[in-house]
C-alpha cells in the first residue's frame, strides 16, 4: 500500500511521522529498517506512529520506532514533532495533549513560533525500573567498559540512560565508546549513553549514543536525563540550556517527585508518501 508521511525533526534529531488515525496499515520491524534507511528509504532516526487513544484519558497514542525496528519507550524530541504534526494535520485543535506512550502518559503544550513544551515525567533512579544492575540506589556507580572505569548517573526517562560527565564532549570517541555502553551486560535492556560537558550551572554540552540508532543530533531523554544527574550531583542549577550538535533544548527540574520539564523547536522538512 501507498502510506503518507511527513518528515520532521526536533533540533537535528530526526523523524518519519506517520498517521494512522486517518490511514490503516500493519507495519513490520523491517518495514522501519526500510523506511529509517537513509540510502535507500527516507532516512531518519526513528520513525513516530500517531495512533488513536487506548482510554478516554489521553488524547492520542504515541509510539517510537529506532531505526534498527525496535520498539522504545520514549522520545522527547519526538513528542515535540507529535504536538506539532497532529494540530497541523488538524488531527486536533488542543494546545495542551495528553499523550500514551510505552514509558507512561506526557502532557505536550505547543508554544508560538513552533517551540513546544513537554512534561517528560518524573526521573527514575532505582536500579530495578531503570533497568540497571544495581545492589542499591546511588548518585552514581562506576562501570567498566574495556580497559577504562567511567562514573555514571543511570535513569530512567521513560527509557534508560547512561549520563557520564566529561572535560571535553567534542573529544569523546562516541564510535568506539557508545556501542560498548550502549551493550552493557549491566543494562539488560541496552542503555542512551550520554556524555556531558558543564559550561556553567545553567549550561552543557551533550552528545548522546542513542540505542539502536547511534549518535543522533539531539537527544531529548538524554537531555533531561543529563540535567537531572547534574542537579543530583550539586552541578547545575533547576534551569538549564543544553546543546547538543543540532542545537538547543532547555530544560528544568524543581526536584524530587516533580516532572521534568523540557522546551525546543520543531521543524517540517517534506511530505511524501512511500509503498509499503
Amino acid at each position: 500500500m501507498i502510506l503518507k508521511f511527513t518528515k520532521m525533526h526536533g533540533a537535528g534529531n530526526d523523524f518519519v511521522v506517520i498517521d494512522l488515525v486517518s490511514q490503516r496499515c500493519k507495519l513490520r520491524p523491517r518495514d522501519f529498517r526500510n523506511i529509517a534507511d537513509r540510502r535507500f528509504g527516507v532516512g531518519c532516526d526513528q520513525i513516530l506512529l500517531v495512533e488513536p487513544p487506548g482510554s478516554p484519558e489521553v488524547d492520542f497514542r504515541y509510539r517510537i520506532f529506532n531505526a534498527d525496528g525496535g520498539e522504545v519507550e520514549q522520545c522527547g524530541n519526538g513528542a515535540r514533532c507529535f504536538a506539532r504534526f497532529v494540530r497541523e494535520k488538524k488531527l486536533t485543535a488542543k494546545r495542551v495533549l495528553k499523550v500514551e506512550t510505552a514509558g507512561g502518559v506526557i502532557t505536550l503544550r505547543a508554544h508560538e513560533q513552533h517551540q513546544v513544551e513537554v512534561d517528560m515525567g518524573v526521573p527514575e533512579f532505582a536500579p530495578a525500573n531503570i533497568p540497571f544492575a544495581a545492589e542499591q540506589q546511588a548518585d552514581s556507580y562506576r562501570l567498566a567498559v574495556a580497559d577504562q572505569t567511567f562514573e555514571i548517573g543511570a535513569v530512567s526517562m521513560g527509557n534508560p540512560h547512561a549520563v557520564t560527565r566529561v572535560d571535553d564532549v567534542d573529544a569523546m570517541d562516541l564510535e568506539d565508546l557508545g556501542p560498548q555502553i550502549e551493550n552493557h551486560p549491566d543494562f539488560p535492556q541496552r542503555v542512551n549513553a550520554g556524555f556531558m560537558q558543564i559550561v556553567s550551572e545553567n549550561e552543557i554540552k551533550l552528545r548522546v549514543f542513542e540505542r539502536g540508532v547511534g549518535e543522533t543530533l539531539a537527544c531529548g531523554t538524554g537531555a533531561c536525563a543529563a540535567v537531572v544527574y547534574g542537579l543530583q550531583r550539586g552541578w547545575l542549577q533547576d534551569s538549564v540550556t543544553v546543546q547538543l550538535p543540532g542545537g538547543k533544548l532547555s530544560i528544568s527540574w524543581p526536584g524530587d517527585g516533580q516532572g521534568v520539564i523540557m522546551t525546543g523547536p520543531t521543524a517540517v522538512v517534506f511530505e511524501g508518501t512511500i509503498k509499503i
